[in-house]
């Protein structure tokens, strides 16, 4: 849920990015963080446990416009690829205004989508919140690898009635990230007015 900064004028909201394990979550946040104008955007934090990481930073976009007055902050993290740190996961959502699932393309981790994607709503409930009510975007990020799972497949187990948008993305060449954080960034907005 949104928090409203009177003083500062800002709405604070959410969007986490969650997917499995090396599916391209921190490539996407690092990626994002590298290209952002220094005055824009605050320092990113790295939580690291034995296994994996949480990354978390803010950003203030100047080119999405304001409600009613107040210019929208967006503060994006990552959540733990390994389904063994699940309360991190959890925690991590509690308060989400948007999600951007990051699927790994790679047909070797066809299963692990499907695992994270299940947790993520299992997640969710755990908060009161279902899926279809909260801003998702999907990723299907390593476009470029030669052993994938077609877009047709995703599709058919991560958005089957076709009711989220999608986007192809290379995050370590940067091929669709910025158009997924867009996206996910008008849907919250879309939410918040």
């Amino acid at each position: 849920m949104a928090l409203i900064n009177y003083a500062s004028r800002e709405i604070n909201s959410k969007i986490v990015f969650y997917g499995p394990g090396l599916g391209g979550k921190t490539t996407n946040i690092k990626y994002v963080y590298s290209k952002l104008n220094p005055s824009i955007k605050g320092k990113l934090i790295s939580l690291a446990t034995e296994l994996d990481r949480t990354l978390f930073f803010d950003f203030l976009p100047v080119d999405l416009g304001t409600i009613k007055g107040f210019n929208t902050r967006f503060h994006l993290y990552t959540v733990p690829g390994q389904v063994f740190y699940n309360a991190s996961r959890k925690l991590i959502l509690k308060g989400v205004d948007g999600i951007v699932f990051v699927a790994d393309s790679q047909i070797e981790r066809f299963d692990e989508n499907i695992e994270s994607f299940d947790n993520l709503k299992d997640n969710l409930r755990a908060h009161n919140l279902l899926l279809e009510k909260v801003p998702l975007v999907l990723q299907y990020n390593k476009r470029d690898l030669p052993n994938i799972t077609s877009v047709d497949e995703l599709q058919k187990i991560l958005n089957p009635r076709n009711e989220y948008l999608y986007f192809e993305a290379v995050a370590t060449q940067g091929i669709g990230v910025f158009e997924t954080l867009k996206e996910i960034c008008k849907q919250v907005l879309k939410t918040l007015a």
